[in-house]
């Protein structure tokens, strides 16, 4: 039973259904957003790479070209075509390089034939490309795209082919509003291309070293590389399970001032928080400041001052008696009617409170 649209669903329900159309249907287009970040690169391609595998007719599109090193991320087309039973085959072509395209039959083989211009360079093998259009499309799906205007000019150009087709979504983002007939979307997952593994997984498609790199390279950069708050123990189980299947670790770029804004938004706005996106001129990459260092000036040596040393006369050190010490400390607790050798502690002293003096002896004066 289909799910109605615009309803969200449980993930691994969401995986089922996705599972079950799929296999029911041969063609369809992989869109990605206007604004592809790499985690959204990584995901549809991976995607792709993955539905290739099964035998679908399947497109990899975008608004704009895509400059990637994603493994697939040179298969990402502008038009809104799904693959089909017509073989297209394209290479570099100039005006007037081509002098016929013939063919021919050998047995059960058929041969084009492409004859170049005498005076051009012959066609190189390394630059032709096979592809298939004609097809009609089962479904989209849709990557890391809150809403259908997030996919540009891909979508308002086409509108009527979305309207008429299944749209699967398959996102994070808070403010999805899970506009598609199948909706696989986990606001807590820290990445989309967490969720494209979870989709691969459940079609039981084998994931390759290039699937993995892929998958691993988004997680990466969605995470800024897995100190976002979003990140959990599912997320490095997932990075184990890729590792294992050959992910090969690539070196983070390092961000400026505009994208660690960026990065810092996507991490938090899974705890409903989006931080304001920061100008360039304010965080952007700070100017290197020129450092001349001034000469220090050499210390002058002080001027050397003879010195004569004093004659010191040889004099009887005083030491101060502590038996007079004891005997002053006595009187003071001493009552001056009681005999020698004898403390009152009971009676006050008269010149208790009177400030007592003591001579350089000692002694009380």
């Amino acid at each position: 039973m289909m799910p109605q649209a615009n309803q969200p669903q449980d993930v691994e329900k969401s995986i089922a259904q996705i599972k079950e159309f799929i296999s029911k249907n041969s063609s369809g287009i992989i869109v990605l957003p206007a604004k592809a970040t790499p985690d959204a690169i990584a995901a549809g391609s991976s995607l792709y790479i993955a539905l290739m595998k099964l035998g679908k007719n399947i497109s990899l599109v975008a608004s704009s070209a895509i400059q990637s090193d994603m493994f697939g991320a040179d298969k990402i087309k502008t038009d809104l075509q799904a693959g089909g039973d017509n073989l297209v085959v394209s290479f570099p072509y100039q005006e007037g390089s081509i002098d016929k395209v013939d063919y021919n039959i050998q047995g059960e083989r058929f041969n084009l034939i492409i004859v170049p211009r005498k005076g051009s360079n012959k066609l190189k093998s390394e630059d032709i490309d096979f592809s298939y259009t004609g097809g009609k499309i089962d479904f989209i799906i849709t990557v890391d795209a809150p809403n259908l205007n997030a996919l540009g000019e891909i979508y308002q150009k086409n509108q009527r082919q979305f309207e008429g087709s299944t749209i699967i979504n398959i996102d994070r983002h808070l403010i999805n509003n899970s506009y598609g007939m199948i909706n696989l979307i986990s606001k807590s997952s820290s990445s989309t291309s967490e969720l494209a593994f979870k989709v691969i997984e459940g079609l039981k498609i084998e994931m390759d070293t290039n699937i993995a790199t892929n998958l691993h390279a988004g997680i990466v950069a969605a995470t800024n590389n897995f100190t976002a708050y979003s990140v959990n123990a599912d997320t490095f189980e997932m990075i184990a399970k890729l590792l294992r299947a050959g992910a090969i670790k690539k070196p983070m770029q390092p961000l400026n001032g505009n994208q660690f804004g960026r990065q810092m938004g996507n991490s938090l706005e899974s705890f409903g928080q989006r931080l304001p996106s920061f100008g360039g001129s304010q965080f952007g990459d700070p100017m290197p400041q020129q450092f001349n260092p001034q000469p220090v000036p050499r210390q002058q040596q002080p001027q050397q001052i003879p010195f004569n040393s004093p004659q010191v006369t040889q004099q009887q050190p005083q030491m101060q008696s502590f038996e007079n010490q004891a005997k002053a400390d006595e009187n003071i607790e001493r009552s001056p009617n009681a005999p020698e050798g004898q403390v009152n502690s009971n009676e006050t002293p008269e010149n208790f409170l009177k400030p007592k003096i003591f001579s350089g002896s000692g002694g009380l004066v």
